[in-house]
């Protein structure tokens, strides 16, 4: 269970750390991006750890963070194009 929350507040973090490494408008604010930084946590870091071998309740483990900021760039990036055709 701690993991989870953990997981969550790292994400909202990773989120706000995407936004800078990625400036610019976003249509959602905030929690968009918050949410964004989550999902990105989760894949990012699920990603890395299959990648270097690390269990995901392992604890700290910089490749996770690293790994969920680039996946919240990426589904930043993903995100802003989606909803600049929409407009």
């Amino acid at each position: 269970m701690m993991y989870w929350i953990g997981m969550f507040i790292a994400g909202l973090i990773i989120g706000v750390i995407a936004k800078l490494l990625m400036p610019g408008k976003d249509p959602g604010g905030f929690f968009v991006t918050g949410f964004i930084g989550i999902a990105g946590m989760f894949v990012g870091g699920f990603l890395s750890g299959m990648i270097f071998g690390t269990s995901p309740t392992a604890g700290f483990q910089p490749s996770g963070y690293i790994g969920g900021i680039i996946g919240a760039v990426i589904l930043l990036f993903v995100y802003r194009l989606a909803t600049k055709s929409r407009s």
